[in-house]
Parts: C-alpha cells; structure tokens; sequence
C-alpha cells in the first residue's frame, strides 16, 4: 500500500484520489472549499466538482495542505496551474521531498509562463517531477471506461513509478522522457478547445472542426520544438489524443466556454456562473507570450486570446484566419 497525498479537489483531482484509494492505497486529499471536505468525510461525495459520483470510504480530506501531504510517498497535484506554486509552498513550506510528485494538471503558470514541473520543482528543492496527461476526462475516467494517458518524466525510474501506482486494468498509463512535449501538449489543447467550441456555437460544421484540429496540432507541434520538445510527442496520448478529446468531447469544459462565446456570452459572465477553472482562459495569454519569446506563429491561439481579452467578435476571428498569407502546409 501507497501512502498518497492529493492536491487539488476538483473533478480531475478527486476522480484520481478516488481511483487510488479503489486500488487500496492510503489517500488524503485537500480541498480549498469546506464545503468540499466535509462532504468528502461525512457523506464520501464530491457534490460540487463530482456529483452523483459516490467515492471511496477509505478516501479522507482535509484544509490543511501539510496535513494531506504528511508522510506521503506520493503526492498528486491537481491544483489550477494559477495556484499551483502557492499551494505547494503551503504544503511543504519550501522543504525538500523524498516523496514521488505527480502532476495532473493541465497548464502554465501564468506570469512566469512555466510548466507545473518547473513550478513544483522550484518549490521542493530535489523533487522527481513525474507529468500525468492524455485523453481523460475525469467522469468517465470515474466509471471506468477503458482510458490510456501517459507518464513522462527526465527521471525514467519516476515515470515507471508513477506508471505502477497509476495503472489499474481500466486506467492504462504508458510513459515517456519527454517531459516537456506531454505537459505543454496537455495544456495548449485547451485553447484550441476554447476555439472548436465557438465553431460549433457559430453552427459551423465538420470541415472548419477539422481544418482547426489540424491546424491547432501543427501549433502546439511548432511552439513544443522550439521549447525542446521531441515533435513525436504530439503524435501521441498527450498531444494528438488529447486535443481530439477535448475538442470534440461534450465533457469538455474549455470547449464549453468557447460555446458560450459564440452565444454572445462574456467571459465574465460565464466565469461567474462556473466554479470549475477553465484553464485555456489563462493559457491562451500565456501561450501568446511564449511565441513572442520564442519567435514562433500560433495564429488560433492569438485570435482566441483576441475573443477572450480584447472583445474580438469570434467570426471576425475566423475570417482573418482564412485570409492569412498563403504558406506551405507545415508546422514548422
């Protein structure tokens, strides 16, 4: 048994709790709402992030990050990346851990525009920095449907770890070396997830959905390499894979919101009425600054920080993505 500690009680983070403690590890989860921990421990439910979802016994919560974290051999953080610094520093109070750290969430650090490996590694001096990620969203991960991500990490004997205390015969986890490429295609595809849900909020069809996909891969593809990303890498669970699920998906949150855009909706407004992060809000800014910084074209990920932030209409959006320059089809 594997003593586990979980940061971050939203859907994703209390669906991966609830499939550990199954599998008979010792799991603690914190929870930034009470609300949220008091009905984890006194009703074994997760009404806010996972409703109708009866959980695990065995699984505990607490508000307390050093409490959860206490003795654990491995740690999940499932934190919104905006507040991922911030709660690891409380958990651990900048000390160094012999624990395993397991990232699950699916963005960049807003500002400093780094990766949650790099956050966490910063934060817990010597950490082994595993990235979990792939096509999965977390209701379904919950009922057990047949689900494949992948495990990546510098340190091939942690992302074996991660890929042995993860894996459940539902649950398949293959693993990687390519740290970056998994965290950054994990995280870009929610942009391009904002966009394919206002195409289908315009009424526009299969054509534009697939011309989009493509196109989106070839962007995350191009901006990966310059970062140090094996271009392969996107051929797989974390990049073609998941982009195709939450593009398309109807469980897709950032799609969701690229929905409601279309509608008329502002950002805002919608935020208001959703407790859930959609995280391509803040990665579509982040993702902007990181092409100016490394020279490169995402053209889908402009125009969506152009709906998101400046108030472009979301068809003026598409037109001058159509009328760009002619090129050669690359991603390059």
């Amino acid at each position: 048994m594997t003593r586990v500690g979980v940061l971050g009680a939203g859907s994703w983070g209390t669906t991966l709790a609830d499939l550990l403690a199954r599998q008979g590890h010792e799991v603690r989860i914190w929870a930034h709402e009470p609300d949220v921990v008091s009905a984890i421990n006194d009703r074994h439910e997760n009404p806010v992030f996972l409703p109708e979802c009866p959980l695990d016994g065995g699984l505990t919560a607490t508000a307390d990050p050093v409490a959860a974290l206490a003795g654990a051999d491995v740690i999940l953080c499932a934190a919104p990346s905006h507040v991922v610094r911030q709660v690891v520093l409380r958990g651990t109070g900048g000390q160094g851990s012999e624990a395993l750290w397991v990232s699950a969430t699916k963005g960049l650090e807003p500002g400093s525009l780094k990766l949650t490996s790099q956050v966490i590694g910063e934060s817990v001096p010597g950490a082994r920095v595993v990235a979990l990620s792939g096509p999965s969203f977390a209701l379904e991960v919950y009922r057990r449907q047949p689900t494949a991500v992948v495990a990546a990490s510098i340190d091939e004997a942690a992302a074996q770890q991660a890929q042995r205390v993860f894996s459940t015969p539902q649950f398949r986890v293959y693993w990687n070396r390519d740290l970056v490429g998994v965290e950054l295609g994990g995280a870009l595809k929610n942009v391009i997830a904002i966009a394919a849900g206002i195409l289908d909020g315009l009424g526009l069809g299969y054509n534009p959905q697939a011309a989009l996909i493509t196109r989106g891969l070839a962007e995350i593809t191009r901006l990966g390499v310059a970062m140090g990303a094996d271009p392969l890498t996107f051929a797989g669970l974390a990049g073609i894979g998941d982009l195709v699920l939450t593009t398309t998906g109807l469980l897709s949150r950032n799609r969701a919101l690229g929905v409601a855009l279309a509608g008329g909706q502002t950002l805002k407004a919608y935020t208001a009425q959703h407790r859930s992060v959609a995280e391509g809000v803040t990665t579509a800014e982040s993702a902007v600054k990181l092409a100016e910084r490394f020279g490169v074209e995402l053209p889908i990920c402009h125009q969506v920080y152009q709906i998101l932030f400046a108030g472009k209409s979301p068809m003026d959006a598409v037109k001058d993505l159509m009328e760009r320059a002619p090129k050669m089809e690359q991603w390059r």
